[in-house]
């Protein structure tokens, strides 16, 4: 389970912040945060802290096949 866990969490930030970064610059709307700025540079942060985490725990897995 702790091999899975970072890489749980990590799709999940890289989804959500998939979807603010979308809604930030406008292609999702329905929300406060449509078009609004900021919400694009939350949403690659995340994306990006999803990808150091998930990538890593992938790699690792792939190496004890």
């Amino acid at each position: 389970m702790k091999t899975w866990l970072p890489i749980i969490v990590g799709v999940v930030l890289v989804l959500m912040g998939g979807l603010w970064a979308l809604q930030g610059l406008g292609y999702v709307g329905g929300s406060v945060m449509s078009g609004a700025g900021q919400w694009i540079w939350i949403g690659l942060a995340v994306l990006i802290v999803g990808l150091l985490l998930a990538v890593p725990a992938l790699l690792r897995i792939r190496r004890r096949s």
